[in-house]
């Protein structure tokens, strides 16, 4: 029997085509254009169209059909109570680094669900690893050219494919590479490295084989596996030492020339972890092709000095700003994770140093949660910032006016942390002031000198940790 799919209208945007169809919260899309839409990316192919034909049911039962002319890729302002439209696909692997594997018991349901959906790789970036993908879903991405998609690819040889993902169908999916080759759509890979099973010349394999993909797989992040302290059971993985991370670097930075010279992109690129754990300066910006792979860590330290250097120029150039700031006393403190301890601290040495009357307190929160190797500020914690913070005071630092935290802390769009403590939480039990800042040198700059400063939720930035809630 043939599924008929159905979607209930959750809302209608103001001023938008739906509200003058008079369509309405409630309301069901049955059709368009007299064809069924099974997911979000039917419904985005098929409104593109500058004439339409839209079959609605009304709430009492009876069904309307809107003839509709709008300009091409006019959307029509309608939002679903399932953002795809459809379930969410989740992952049948058991990757031998998977993080959500290594996740406490006792959180929010949420923060266990392994997603695998082509769909979020469009819509939110979401890396796949293409196992549970069909012929049919490959040859819709190529025909309505969905593009880009973001692959976890972690190795190109088949065997060791399978055994890194306990997937005896991973190694034979790496050939839909070749078909998103042959269609045209714009591709970007991950390889997630573990220690002696992945690197070293299966890693130069693995860049040789997907450099065949250029130009339309227009980039490959390196980024060393995540390990919490609760690995009993799994796989065992060791951490990278300063010396082999500058093995990987080197790798990676001998190749990229190549590919510049070729395509016009450095194509491989080492994440941010790699260069601090290195002891290394971070690549110039024109390395990073436009920060393709920002979502993965690559390049993030540097974009945040870039930013944070360009502002910096812009306040001196300001007379009176910088005259003001001169008067002005307060202390802040800056609450991260160790990964951006000090690039922060430098920032917070050139403030103080051209406006004395300024303190600024660094403080890098160590990750008892998870342990301490996972240094990322995303993966921070209310009660190791709540334990840490409280220690400092203990000890007779003052926090000052307000404690600043990057809102990759938070759940999006929410004040939540990832143990579901709450902002509200943690500052009645400081006596202090907390506040969300976007990832951004700007605006931390701005934090830091402005006491009204508050972020705005429509620009919050992606987190450096993607979060796992749906």
């Amino acid at each position: 029997m043939k599924k008929c799919y159905e979607h209930v209208i959750k809302e209608v945007l103001p001023e938008s085509i739906a509200e003058e169809m008079e369509i309405e919260p409630g309301d069901v899309l049955l059709a368009i254009n007299e064809q069924e839409i099974k997911d979000v990316f039917d419904y985005r192919f098929l409104i593109k169209d500058e004439y339409i034909e839209v079959l609605i049911r009304k709430a009492d039962g009876e069904e309307w059909l809107l003839e509709i002319d709008k300009d091409f890729d006019d959307d029509l302002g309608i939002e679903f109570e399932n953002g795809l439209m459809s379930e969410y696909k989740s992952c049948h692997n058991k990757c031998i680094f998977c993080f959500i594997d290594q996740m406490p018991p006792g959180m929010r349901e949420t923060l266990y669900f392994k997603d695998d959906d082509s769909r979020l790789s469009f819509l939110q970036g979401n890396y796949i690893t293409l196992t549970n993908m069909s012929d049919e879903d490959f040859d819709r991405i190529i025909r309505m050219q969905l593009a880009p998609i973001n692959i976890s690819v972690q190795t190109t040889n088949p065997e060791l494919r399978c055994k890194m993902l306990n997937n005896r169908f991973a190694g034979e999916k790496l050939k839909y590479l070749d078909k998103l080759y042959e269609g045209h759509v714009e591709m970007n890979g991950q390889i997630v490295c573990c220690k002696g099973v992945n690197d070293g010349a299966e890693l130069k394999r693995s860049i040789d084989d997907l450099s065949k993909y250029l130009p339309f797989m227009r980039s490959v992040s390196v980024v060393p596996a995540g390990i919490t302290k609760f690995r009993d059971g799994l796989f065992p993985l060791e951490l990278y030492t300063k010396e082999e991370a500058g093995e990987i670097i080197d790798l990676i930075e001998s190749r990229q020339q190549e590919f510049y010279d070729a395509y016009g992109l450095h194509f491989i690129h080492a994440s941010d972890e790699w260069y601090i754990l290195a002891g290394r300066e971070f690549p110039e910006e024109d390395r990073y092709d436009g920060y393709i792979q920002l979502e993965n860590g690559v390049g993030m330290m540097r974009l945040l000095m870039t930013e944070f250097e360009e502002a910096w120029n812009m306040l001196l150039a300001d007379e009176s700003k910088c005259k003001s700031l001169e008067e002005c006393e307060r202390t802040v403190t800056l609450a991260t994770g160790k990964l951006t301890c000090d690039t922060l601290t430098t920032f917070a040495q050139k403030i103080t140093k051209r406006f004395p009357n300024l303190q600024i307190h660094v403080a890098a929160i160590r990750n008892d949660f998870f342990g301490e190797t996972i240094t990322v500020s995303g993966l921070v914690t209310g009660q190791d910032l709540l334990a840490q913070l409280s220690e400092r005071q203990q000890a007779g630092e003052k926090l000052g006016d307000a404690v600043l935290i990057p809102c990759n802390m938070l759940r999006t769009g929410e004040e939540v942390f990832l143990d579901d403590r709450t902002i509200t939480d943690v500052q009645s039990e400081l006596g202090v002031t907390v506040k969300p800042t976007e990832c951004t040198g700007g605006h931390l700059l701005e934090a830091i000198l402005n006491p009204e400063y508050e972020m705005s939720r429509a620009n919050e930035n992606f987190v450096y940790v993607k979060a796992y809630d749906k």
